[in-house]
């Protein structure tokens, strides 16, 4: 079984790091940065310009956690 194939204990994505993505170093796509800015209102925060792919998925991770709408914010 792949890093990238359902955990069968959680039934979650055994997802890879963002760290660890061949692209990661690539410019956020227009999709990551839309949705930053959706969750970086919610929480009150702001989105800090040129993010890398994978600096942008750790930033919607931790945004998401402090979002009234998604997590415990």
């Amino acid at each position: 079984m792949s890093d990238d194939t359902n955990d069968q204990t959680t039934g979650r994505s055994a997802a890879k790091d963002p760290s660890d993505w061949v692209t990661g170093e690539e410019p956020a796509t227009g999709s990551q940065l839309s949705y930053l800015q959706t969750l970086a209102q919610d929480s009150g925060t702001d989105v800090p310009e040129q993010l890398s792919k994978a600096d942008a998925s750790k930033l919607i991770d931790e945004l998401q956690n402090q979002s009234p709408r998604l997590g415990d914010g």
